[in-house]
């Protein structure tokens, strides 16, 4: 048994976003069929992992005998994910105010960068627009610097991706009490503004202007911090609680610091000194094994290649080995969600562009030569 086992999605995204909200909602059990125009075939990055456990169809949705096939799937479907600027949908005849008629069940997302309505609404965007927007960017970074862009796609996949998760899972259960579906406006702007709890606490708590890289939890201060070591590496100290810094005062032979944990003026800057002189005495090795076990809060910075192979990422299995008879083994990030009786799991190999597309064709009754039309036709 899985959790969304028997929730059939039709996923109109694209590129990043969306598919990862329908692979959390596969990976939880749903049946999620992603359908796509052939002309993207080949856009945007390659990324095997937010593919899997779905199948993928081509279909255009502009063609009248595309769209005949699309409602025909739309009257087995509960969700529908899409990811098109305001307006797409409607002009396509395929809007939640339209398909709602034949099934009142029916949820439907819409994952846009600004959201449905506003002054921004048809503005193109990618993820570090809206992190630009959201004041996350100008916080990004070290003092007196540019901005620095986040690495990973913080907006695509928090805001946008896991929200319209967390609202659809929402809608499916409060359908379980009214019986009807409901439509979800996710927009990736306002995912990121509803992250900003810590620095608006600063703004509208203390009357402080938070800046870039000087803020209680963005290096202000040497008890959070990064700090380079012996060979070049770095480890991260986290000693925020006041306990947590007595011990590592303690440890470093240095009593007179405690009482300086936030200081203001020149023994914040002597501190700093201290820290980073002594830090590189040692290799990143060598502190992990004489500071682990002590509670301070420290963290070794890993390149990409040693976090997946990092001994606590193995054990909780995040990341898998996925055997398929035609594509071979791969590996896999492994879902986060860790349920006792209905646990996420991979079951179907990351599908190819429009892999599916007959097999679901033939699902729906039609036959070898009439699919061949529609390849000739440009339905498919």
């Amino acid at each position: 048994m899985r959790a969304l086992e028997g929730i059939k999605v039709l996923d109109l995204s694209r590129l990043f976003p969306g598919p990862y909200c329908s692979m959390i909602l596969a990976d939880l059990g749903a049946d999620v069929l992603r359908i796509e125009d052939r002309r993207f075939e080949g856009e945007g990055p390659g990324m095997p992992t937010i593919m899997r456990n779905k199948r993928h169809m081509t279909l255009n949705l502009k063609h009248p005998q595309g769209k005949k096939i699309f409602c025909r799937l739309v009257k087995e479907a509960e969700v529908i994910l899409e990811g098109f600027r305001p307006g797409v949908t409607k002009r396509l005849g395929i809007d939640y105010d339209r398909l709602k008629v034949s099934n009142e069940k029916l949820i439907y997302c819409s994952v846009t960068g600004y959201g449905q309505d506003g002054p921004y609404k048809n503005m193109v965007g990618h993820d570090v627009n809206y992190l630009s927007f959201a004041g996350v960017l100008a916080l990004t970074g070290e003092p007196d610097r540019k901005p620095v862009i986040p690495s990973i796609q913080v907006a695509d996949m928090a805001a946008g991706g896991m929200y319209a998760a967390l609202g659809i899972m929402a809608a499916l259960f409060a359908r379980q009490k009214t019986g009807k579906g409901q439509y979800i406006d996710i927009s990736m702007l306002d995912g990121i503004i509803a992250m900003l709890p810590f620095p608006v606490s600063l703004l509208w708590g203390l009357g402080m202007t938070p800046r870039r890289g000087d803020t209680l939890l963005s290096g202000r201060y040497p008890c959070y911090n990064v700090y380079e070591t012996k060979e070049g590496e770095y480890i991260s100290l986290g000693a925020l609680e006041h306990r947590f810094w007595v011990i590592l005062c303690q440890k470093l032979g240095r009593d007179d610091y405690i009482p300086h944990q936030y200081d203001e003026g020149e023994k914040r800057r002597e501190i700093f000194r201290f820290l980073r002189k002594t830090f590189q005495e040692k290799t990143r090795e060598e502190w992990m094994e004489e500071l682990k076990d002590l509670d301070i809060c420290l963290g070794k910075v890993l390149h990409l290649d040693e976090a997946l192979n990092d001994p606590q990422v193995n054990h909780r299995q995040m990341v898998v080995e996925f055997s398929d008879s035609q594509k071979g083994r791969m590996k896999l990030l492994a879902s986060p969600i860790k349920l006792s009786e209905t646990p996420p799991d991979i079951r179907r190999a990351p599908a190819k562009f429009g892999e599916h597309t007959e097999e679901v064709l033939r699902e729906l009754g039609f036959g070898a030569s009439e699919i061949e039309g529609m390849k000739k036709e440009g339905v498919v």
